[in-house]
């Protein structure tokens, strides 16, 4: 019996030391704060997910602007929620994994952010999608505001071609309008397919290219519109009514 729990005791030693040193210790978790727009229904899917791998989650509906320019993380590295844990800026849909890293580490920079919406990073793998995984980077934003490679994650590109860009003509996608952000310059549609970013039907908070564009709809509305993925967001092109 006593060599059995020797032998017990060194494979799990044998274990601990494979791990690396951030992940061998797991210490409570601060609670995460989310501020995200109310309907968009990726940001609450991230949401999900990380209170599953065991994070309380403290969620703001108030849009995610404001609180991202407060906190000091640059625009080009914004995405649609963003988070604060530890003193640490979460942008996007970063996977749990990196945010436990990142406090275990706990590095000098301002925090972690997946720009844009991958498809593939968590609460954007739904059923939805398909088999479709985007590849995409979570990146460490430093200080000084600029990043650096954090973790990669590589995609499946199997079934995916964006098509259509700024100087070419994009096709027209249908949706209602489920809230009008006119300070924050952004719209939340329920959509259908959007062809040329191969986007399935949801609802989702956009950019708009321009400010005047939101003065010509309201909540309730039905809509065409146009998009495109710039700098990373994505973002309504051309919007007008239903016909």
């Amino acid at each position: 019996m006593q060599r059995r729990t020797l032998f017990s005791a060194a494979a799990a030693l044998v274990a601990g030391a494979a791990l690396p040193a951030w992940a061998q210790t797991a210490p409570a978790l601060p609670v995460l704060q989310v501020w995200k727009d109310p309907n968009c229904g990726c940001c609450q899917d991230w949401v999900a997910y990380l209170q599953a791998d065991g994070f309380q989650v403290q969620v703001f509906d108030t849009g995610n602007t404001a609180v991202r320019k407060r906190l000091g993380l640059p625009d080009k590295f914004g995405s649609c929620h963003t988070g604060l844990i530890g003193g640490y800026v979460i942008e996007g849909h970063v996977n749990a994994r990196e945010i436990r890293r990142l406090l275990a580490e706990k590095p000098k920079a301002i925090g972690l952010a997946v720009p844009g919406m991958p498809v593939g990073s968590p609460g954007m793998d739904g059923a939805v999608y398909g088999a479709r995984r985007d590849a995409y980077d979570v990146v460490l934003v430093q200080p000084d505001g600029t990043g650096r490679v954090y973790q990669h994650y590589s995609g499946n590109s199997s079934g995916f071609k964006r098509t259509g860009t700024a100087d070419q003509a994009l096709p027209m996608a249908e949706a209602e309008v489920r809230r009008v952000d006119t300070a924050a310059g952004k719209i939340s549609l329920k959509h259908g397919e959007i062809k040329n970013l191969d986007m399935p039907p949801m609802t989702m908070v956009f950019q708009v290219s321009d400010p005047a564009l939101l003065g010509k709809v309201k909540a309730g509305d039905k809509v065409r519109f146009t998009a495109l993925q710039v700098n990373g967001a994505y973002t309504v092109m051309s919007l007008e009514p239903a016909p």
